[in-house]
């Protein structure tokens, strides 16, 4: 049955609002429950996802820079003066990072191992690899330490070998030698006066074995059974804890492999990930909310407590021998050497550190690391991994190499691992997990407020109609307020009155 004239477009508004709102309320309820299965689909370990490419070989420009502190004082400080450096570099190497040995096993893991490869950036350096740099004659000094408790006649002749050998407390050696190794005949030495002191044989360097070299055999969870777990290390070289630390809690192997995190992050998350290189677990906190490149992030940095000492905080009491609070003695994971990791240039650490080397200027812009993650995905967008290797020196009796150092902590090297997603994979990126999520966000809102219009609409339209038809209408008296011979019927009533009155004045 048609719908009487005039009432067609208020009926007609009010369907489409209903419509329009009904729709906003289904995408409101139904719209966070898609995303979240997009959102799973997408960042699972599987070949089928958005994100496995990502993670299979990360297509990104990642770069390692490399920072190394010259002695400038190297007499002097054999003679006990104050050691003074001087900050060289950055000297850069692109960093391609790829998986292979990809196994999938029935307990919803995946193992691989993952290559490093470093190329040399000349045009981003400032400097080049054939540069000279006096530096720790980090044999010499390292093993004297690892020697002191020897006895003293041992360690006389060993220091007379070394003599021969013209090796001293401070070398001069090129950024391509300290970093990736040269051929030293002190290492066959030493191995022949002290069978196993310094375990390997040839070419030695800081960052000898980064280069075309595999983390280790990692096993996480691919996030197929319980997403929450993705990313997450089952077995790292087969095994749930390392032995490198004095407590169970130290050794436990916890967090990721510290590339990808599970999704759907809050302020209150942590991002915890297994350092091979630091030989242990690492956890960043909170810091704060930004935006980059138009991606929501959260930002987490390392908290005061990462290379906090036993003292100042009891948990870490497990990676000590401890010195001051801000750095790490990592010699059981670095074959007994005297080596220590913290923040560049002693940041976040006690000011003793500071204070006992001339050249260090710490700043948390410069020397703090961070990690922006999408929190929806897990997925750094920006990211900058910051560490320092320093080399414990001092004087040691029957070492005649080590004069009358004092003890201190000195500062060797220090690196930043950085990455930013950018190019055709942060647009892919933006457009498919932050564009059409937030579009569709808006749309619902977007239908139920139209929705709410077009009925609010549609109903003044009915009132305006009504009110018309009312006034256009004959008016009936109200029985209650009106007497049958009201102004309507008066005239009427007048005109029978006038009829009368003429009949009678004829009669």
């Amino acid at each position: 049955m048609a719908a009487p004239a005039g009432r067609g477009v208020p009926l007609a508004l009010g369907l489409s609002g209903l419509l329009f709102a009904l729709c906003g309320l289904v995408l409101l309820f139904v719209l966070p429950s898609l995303v979240r299965d997009q959102v799973i689909k997408n960042v699972r370990i599987d070949p089928n996802s958005f994100a496995f490419s990502m993670w299979k070989d990360i297509p990104v420009p990642f770069y390692l820079s490399a920072y190394l502190f010259e002695v400038m004082n190297p007499k002097e400080i054999r003679l006990g003066a104050k050691p003074v450096v001087n900050q060289r570099g950055p000297y850069v190497y692109r960093e391609h990072r790829y998986k292979t040995n990809i196994t999938f096993h029935d307990n919803g893991t995946v193992s691989f191992l993952e290559y490093r490869q470093f190329y040399f950036q000349p045009d981003l350096s400032d400097g080049r690899e054939e540069d000279y740099i006096v530096v720790p004659n980090i044999l010499v000094m390292g093993a004297a330490i690892m020697m002191e408790n020897l006895p003293q006649l041992l360690k006389m002749m060993i220091s007379g070998a070394l003599a021969g050998l013209g090796q001293d407390a401070f070398m001069n050696r090129t950024v391509g030698e300290i970093m990736w190794g040269y051929d030293d005949p002190l290492i066959d030495v030493l191995n022949s006066l002290v069978p196993g002191l310094i375990p390997f044989k040839g070419k030695f360097g800081l960052f000898l074995n980064f280069n075309n070299s595999n983390t280790g055999l990692f096993t996480v969870y691919t996030g197929a059974t319980d997403i929450n777990q993705i990313h997450t290390v089952d077995t790292w070289n087969g095994l749930k804890k390392v032995n490198y630390w004095r407590s169970n809690e130290c050794n436990m192997i916890n967090g990721t492999s510290g590339e990808m995190w599970p999704p759907f992050m809050t302020p209150s998350s942590s991002l915890e990930f297994y350092s091979p290189d630091a030989c242990r677990s690492m956890k960043l906190v909170y810091e704060q909310s930004g935006v980059f490149k138009g991606v929501p992030t959260y930002r987490f940095v390392a908290p005061k407590t990462l290379f906090a000492n036993g003292t100042d905080y009891p948990p870490n009491e497990g990676f000590c021998p401890c010195r001051e609070s801000g750095i790490q003695n990592v010699s059981t994971c670095r074959m007994n050497a005297p080596v220590f990791i913290s923040h560049p240039h002693f940041y976040d650490a006690d000011p003793i550190l500071v204070e006992a080397v001339d050249g260090l200027h710490p700043n948390k812009e410069q020397h703090g690391l961070f990690l922006d993650i999408h929190p929806v995905t897990g997925i750094p967008m920006n990211c900058s991994i910051k560490l320092q290797l320093s080399l414990y020196i001092k004087k040691v009796s029957g070492i005649s190499q080590t004069g009358q150092i004092k003890p201190v902590v000195l500062p060797m090297l220090w690196f930043a691992e950085s990455g930013a997603i950018e190019g055709s994979v942060l647009q892919q990126f933006y457009t498919n997990l932050v564009l059409i999520p937030s579009v569709l966000e808006y749309v619902q809102y977007i239908c139920i407020a139209l929705g709410v219009a077009l009925i609010v609409a549609a109903i003044v339209l009915e009132v305006k109609r009504q009110r018309n038809a009312r006034e256009k209408s004959p008016r009936e008296p109200d029985p209650q307020t009106e007497p049958p011979w009201s102004s309507e019927t008066t005239p009427l009533l007048q005109d029978a009155s006038k009829t009368n009155q003429n009949d009678a004045a004829e009669a």
